[in-house]
């Protein structure tokens, strides 16, 4: 998966109210065959490396002859594409399915921009895993259909681990504790690189204990960050942070941490699949010894919790061809063709059944394990600001790790959350 496709995912960006025009025009057809949508184009939205070319090709094709409608695809960059998705919701003609990040499709469905598609997800969501649907879920109506997902591995240096004596990967935490020990007792290597502020890491660790980083007070949210199961998340964050000697104050792009490990003095990393060919960029001799494993939680049954990030196929609720677009979704969510998108693209599907097309690809392989205990930051349209520059969770993170409890490093940033929290998107 592309580099900018990943960046992208799962960052709250600007968001603004915006009015969906309806339509008082019937739909194009209540009944899907050859021909029933003739004349008819449907517009999706995609984002820039979401649709490889012989999954947009098969599709379109199938599309086209089961409805008589053509298909046209879109491909959208995604810087400033918060604003331009605003922009297109409150338009007469709007595109008639756009993707959307999945954690920023509640604030689009809060505006009354996107269609419901309850009944959609009865007809072909019963088995979406939970954990990937539970974003495109806004107020109890399915606003959106989930689509496609990434999340964090570990990578890690095959070389040094084997200098270590280590001959297997870790399946618990403990396990992954002591391997680390052991790299920095028999060898001279960095035993894990982990920067202060990997925020989304930390957010894996507080899914991985049950704690929601916000809770509701009245009619409004407030920084739950005192809550012990989050201080139990920190812990263990700085527990791993022990094993490294990055710095307190920077995240894991600052500098590039797949870099940093490119020069082969660094056991292992936590990030992103797509950031093991960051690291054979830098440096081609690392390819050989690369290896992926998922990143293990207390019990071996159980992996750590993980940072879902992805994207949903949404129904514009001012698009005139409803049906038409319903059409498209379930062709486009299918077995079939989720199925070939995870195997071309890498992508974790919307479904567990559909895993096993991610077989010999060792990052999907790696990452798919953590899917169904994933989840992200908090689903509220409120939660966008709080991740703005410069992100209060992070230096929460930074005054633990310099030593500061955790009791006192969340009063010190608490009020900056609530304050953020209670702005009007």
């Amino acid at each position: 998966m592309k580099r900018k496709l990943i960046a992208a995912i799962g960052v709250a960006g600007m968001l603004v109210s915006i009015a969906a025009c309806g339509s008082d025009d019937k739909d194009s057809g209540n009944k899907a065959g050859p021909d029933s949508f003739k004349g008819e184009t449907l517009t999706v939205w995609a984002m820039d490396g979401s649709t490889p070319p012989n999954w947009t090709k098969d599709l379109k094709a199938a599309f086209e002859k089961k409805t008589g409608a053509t298909l046209k695809f879109e491909t959208q960059k995604w810087d400033g594409i918060q604003q331009k998705i605003t922009t297109a919701l409150s338009e007469s003609t709007p595109p008639d399915v756009i993707e959307v990040g999945n954690t920023q499709t509640p604030a689009y469905a809060a505006t009354g921009g996107l269609a419901d598609l309850s009944d959609l997800k009865k007809e072909i969501g019963a088995d979406w895993t939970e954990s990937v649907s539970k974003s495109s879920v806004y107020e109890g109506k399915q606003y959106a259909a989930p689509w496609y997902f990434a999340n964090r591995v570990v990578v890690y240096n095959k070389k040094i681990w084997a200098e270590a004596g280590i001959k297997d990967t870790p399946k618990t935490r403990d396990e992954f504790y002591k391997d680390l020990e052991t790299i920095g007792k028999k060898t001279k290597a960095e035993p894990l690189y982990l920067p202060g502020q990997n925020w989304y890491f930390f957010d894996g660790l507080t899914i991985g204990q049950g704690a929601d980083l916000v809770k509701k007070e009245g009619d409004k949210y407030v920084s739950n960050l005192a809550d012990p199961k989050v201080t139990k998340a920190m812990e263990i964050y700085k527990k791993y942070a022990s094993y490294s000697k990055a710095p307190k104050d920077k995240d894991e792009a600052t500098p590039q941490q797949a870099e940093v490990f490119a020069k082969g003095n660094v056991g292992a990393f936590i990030g992103m699949g797509w950031e093991g060919g960051t690291a054979v960029a830098a440096n081609k001799k690392i390819e050989k010894d690369l290896g992926y494993f998922t990143i293990p939680g207390e019990t071996a049954e159980k992996p750590e919790g993980v940072f879902l990030g992805g994207s949903n196929f949404a129904v514009a609720a001012g698009s005139k061809k409803q049906e038409l677009a319903k059409e498209f979704l379930k062709m486009a969510l299918s077995d079939k063709f989720e199925g070939a998108l995870a195997k071309e693209s890498g992508v974790i599907p919307n479904k567990q059944s559909l895993e096993s097309n991610l077989k010999g690809n060792a990052v999907a392989e790696a990452a798919a394990p953590g899917a169904a205990v994933g989840g992200t930051t908090p689903l509220i349209p409120e939660w966008a600001a709080v991740e703005n520059t410069p992100n209060p969770i992070k230096s929460y993170m930074t005054s633990v790790l310099n030593g500061k409890s955790p009791a006192e490093a969340a009063k010190a940033v608490e009020g900056e959350i609530n304050k953020r929290l209670a702005q009007k998107n």
